[in-house]
């Protein structure tokens, strides 16, 4: 956990499902406090979002509870990510990650984090640059919108493209073509004027005011004196040009042009903090954003594009979310949906990813009864030569890095547990690869064998 304040707002960083106070009573049972009046913001923002009818998208991402002694509570889940208050002040979450060097685990747990989502494409795949990215003084939001200022100087510095707009009006010069009934309607009294429509050379296109519109949405947002500064730096070079006043259509006017690809990185950066669906603004009585991953997706998109990346140049169809099968035929009912599953000519492997530490202390290491049920319905249906339940790495496990969880059936199924270590970026599948492939030997070697 680490907090960060200046004169005008505050952030503090804790990690999924963790606790905030505002009494001090309540870092004795390990909660996380941060300033009373930034706790009742948080606060009000939950309660303003829960009196709404159904399920509240706030409730999605806190909840609030009390326990004696320490008074109220707000509870993060497996959102990652930030929330950002009407004053500034920022509540960042991070992933529990497993990682090897304590000092600086924060970091660390940012860049693998931020690693993440550029690979399942959430934010846009480039180099990460001079930002000072994985400091602990930067939030996820600063990393983000100091890789948006990044690009845009970049941008400016090569220079803004122009394009020809079309424009009508009552000139006091001549261009273009006349527009003769208009012109006659206006100009009785006024020879010295023509109502023409023509097309100018004009930076006034719609890259340019969604690049601005961004600019103007992140200065209201963000309180930081040096990103701001940058911002307003920014801005002045799009003097001229006004913000989009309707975002989705100009979106829908975006030129796929070759002589625009400058702008497309900058463009997909528009689009995280733009885009209501993922810097998402919620009303009340103060204006809130929240730019928030659930992390149970996120590790299971991860997972798949690595493995597509090394198994489908060997053969290996790779599909997620698959529906080729449910649990009962007659009727057909209960779908079958496996996060992963893998298709050769050796046959059939099904993934599911488990966002979630394992614990050697506790019962079969606290795997779920119940995805040991889907694990083995899984294995019957697809028929499938094994079944793995994919975890992230635990620290409880590190002493013994080559122990494999087994589980047999006795009747067909067999689901091996797997740990993967994030902090080896794409080579933490290499294991889980490595076992894909000498299944698929011993497969191909039986078959051969016949």
């Amino acid at each position: 956990m680490s907090t960060y304040s200046d004169k005008k707002s505050y952030r503090v960083t804790l990690k999924e499902f963790g606790t905030l106070c505002k009494h001090p009573s309540g870092e004795t049972y390990g909660y996380t406090r941060i300033p009373e009046n930034v706790f009742d913001r948080l606060e009000q923002f939950i309660l303003e979002h829960r009196t709404g009818g159904g399920e509240s998208e706030a409730l999605e991402l806190l909840t609030l509870s009390s326990r004696r002694g320490a008074g109220r509570l707000i509870n993060a889940k497996s959102y990652v990510g930030v929330i950002v208050l009407a004053d500034g002040s920022q509540i960042e979450i991070l992933p529990k990650l497993y990682v090897r060097d304590e000092e600086g685990s924060e970091a660390q747990t940012k860049r693998t984090f931020l690693h993440m989502l550029r690979t399942i494409g959430e934010i846009p795949s480039k180099a990460f640059g001079k930002v000072g990215l994985g400091t602990d003084k930067s939030s996820i939001l600063d990393i983000f919108i100091r890789m948006f200022i990044e690009e845009a100087h970049i941008l400016v510095k090569r220079g803004l493209k122009s394009d020809y707009r079309e424009r009508e009006g009552n000139e006091r010069f001549y261009r273009g073509k006349l527009q003769v009934a208009q012109h006659i309607r206006h100009n009785a009294f006024h020879r010295e004027r023509f109502y023409i429509r023509y097309d100018e050379f004009s930076v006034d296109r719609p890259e340019n005011r969604l690049i601005k519109a961004t600019l103007e949405k992140l200065i209201r947002i963000t309180r930081g004196s040096g990103v701001r500064k940058d911002l307003y730096t920014l801005l002045n070079a799009f003097e001229g040009i006004p913000a989009s006043a309707d975002v989705a259509q100009d979106w829908s006017r975006v030129s796929s042009d070759r002589s625009m690809q400058e702008y497309k990185t900058l463009l997909a950066w528009c689009r995280v903090f733009l885009d209501d669906r993922s810097f998402t603004p919620f009303g009340g009585s103060d204006q809130v954003y929240a730019l928030l991953f659930p992390m149970e997706k996120v590790f299971e998109r991860y997972v798949a594009v690595l493995l597509q990346r090394k198994l489908t140049p060997e053969g290996v169809e790779v599909s997620t979310q698959d529906l080729s099968h449910k649990l009962f035929q007659t009727p057909a009912r209960f779908q079958l949906r496996p996060d992963i599953v893998l298709r050769s000519l050796s046959g059939v492997i099904v993934m599911d990813t488990k966002w979630k530490l394992l614990d050697g202390r506790r019962p079969d290491y606290g795997i779920s009864q119940g995805d040991m049920y889907q694990a083995y319905a899984y294995g019957k249906k697809y028929g499938a030569e094994k079944v793995y339940l994919i975890y992230p790495q635990s620290s409880a496990f590190m002493a013994d890095q080559n122990r494999r969880i087994t589980y047999d059936s006795g009747d067909g199924v067999t689901v091996e547990v797997v740990m993967l270590d994030l902090g080896l970026r794409q080579e933490c599948v290499e294991e889980l690869v490595q076992l894909v492939r000498e299944l698929s030997g011993a497969a191909d070697g039986y078959r051969a064998g016949n």
